[in-house]
């Protein structure tokens, strides 16, 4: 009997949920420093997050949808804990549980869920409480080393590095200490070291590709590095940009989303360079301090044209060189 099926034929024994296991391994690191310097409160965050991703996907798939139980892919924990580390940590819950319904319910089931989504979902969660709730989502706790402040909202709170940049106020915090993580900002967005820790393991695991994160970072080393060889009084040292804000978060976590970014290297490349691109003209120029979150679904939806744009040759059909 002859068996038809589609591609692959070839299978490695890799998973969706082994990749996503791996992703949240790669965050633990991150994790881990948000607890020591907010506690109580990133502890809350997180598992709020968490919980409403996990209920909101069971409720749509099995009442809406009508489908299998999909939790088992660990797509929606990832979900949740992406975009936990995209708020600040005295964020009320409520509005937690808004973003996640968002995420999962908008962002993702809505078009059918894993594999179907062509925005990553915890970005648009974050975005939608960014516009919607712009004076709680701009409120960031200062940073306290191992955190045992049990109160959810009386938090004294402070800027963050991108926003004294934009704003010109408050002094900047040490590369060392942007390094560690003692600066404002949301829960998986202070540590660099953390976040580098991460896209080790995710580029030994092989679970992503250098061709995204790096081709993002370069592009904000060189167009930041350039203005700020031409006026240093004006623009930012290249390395407090990479250092802060979201950078490093998307570019490692977000922009690497399997769905929503392109299928081949190539393309990735281009892709990459979009994020980065955006991302320094929105910091530079635009009115918010941060443009990470806005550039990857920029490019998500410019995904589509970039694949169109690089597809590979059809095996066995001629390439404009005329060579099969």
């Amino acid at each position: 009997m002859l068996t038809l099926s589609p591609a692959p034929h070839i299978h490695n024994g890799d998973s969706v949920r082994r990749n996503m296991l791996n992703v949240v391994i790669a965050m633990l690191p991150a994790y881990l420093v948000s607890l020591y310097y907010f506690g109580f409160r990133a502890l809350c965050v997180s598992l709020i997050s968490i919980v409403s991703c996990l209920l909101f996907e069971f409720l749509i798939q099995k009442f809406i949808l009508k489908g299998d139980c999909t939790l088992g892919n660990m797509s929606a924990l990832v979900t949740g804990m992406l975009l936990a580390f995209n708020l600040p940590s005295n964020l009320p819950w409520w509005i937690v549980v808004i973003g996640a319904l968002v995420a999962i319910g908008i962002g993702k089931m809505t078009f059918g869920g894993l594999g179907n989504n062509p925005f990553n979902p915890a970005l648009v969660g974050r975005v939608f409480l960014l516009i919607s709730f712009p004076a709680q989502m701009t409120t960031w706790p200062r940073p306290m080393a191992m955190n045992l402040d049990f109160n959810y909202f009386d938090a004294e709170t402070g800027a963050t590095t991108l926003s004294m940049l934009k704003g010109g106020f408050g002094e900047i915090p040490s590369l060392t200490q942007m390094l560690f993580g003692e600066m404002g900002g949301s829960l998986g967005e202070v540590s660099a070291i953390a976040l580098l820790i991460g896209l080790v393991y995710l580029l030994a695991t092989k679970t992503i590709t250098w061709h995204i994160p790096v081709s993002i970072l370069v592009t904000v080393f060189a167009m930041t590095g350039i203005f700020y060889l031409v006026d240093p009084e004006t623009y930012a040292n290249p390395l407090v940009h990479l250092l802060s804000g979201g950078l490093l978060l998307g570019a490692i976590f977000m922009a690497t989303d399997y769905v929503t970014s392109p299928m081949t290297h190539k393309g990735q490349l281009i892709y990459g360079f979009g994020i980065g691109l955006i991302t320094c003209v929105i910091r530079l120029w635009g009115a918010y301090p941060e443009g990470m979150s806005f550039a990857i679904l920029i490019m998500n939806a410019a995904t589509p044209l970039i694949n169109n744009y690089v597809k590979p040759t059809r095996f066995g059909a001629k390439e404009k060189g005329g060579k099969r």
